[in-house]
């Protein structure tokens, strides 16, 4: 977080930084320019149409062999312009009847 408490600090890039956004299920993709990025979000300028793309969940490919990525959900789009925000995995759920085995052991 930046000191002021309003939020995580933001990269900017002066020339961009090339990258790809991906569908989930890979039926599309369209090269893009990284302006911005923090742990939270990012803002991108596209390369083409983004019209009719499924942009409620796709993935932001860092690298050219998509070995560096993160899943997104659009927040924004202003022309080429888009903010993004990165989507954190769900958290795993522990079995009760495991954690309650333990405890038992335990006594």
């Amino acid at each position: 977080m930046t000191e002021d408490g309003k939020g995580t600090e933001r990269v900017t890039f002066s020339r961009g930084y090339d990258v790809c956004i991906m569908a989930i299920d890979g039926t599309w993709r369209r090269d893009c320019q990284l302006n911005a990025i923090s742990d939270t979000d990012a803002e991108l300028t596209v390369e083409g149409s983004i019209q009719g793309l499924n942009l409620k969940e796709f993935f932001l490919l860092l690298s050219s062999t998509g070995l560096a990525y993160r899943r997104c959900e659009l927040v924004r789009v202003n022309g080429t312009d888009m903010d993004i925000r990165f989507l954190r995995g769900k958290p795993s759920k522990k079995k009760s009847g495991a954690s309650s085995k333990s405890e038992q052991a335990m006594s």
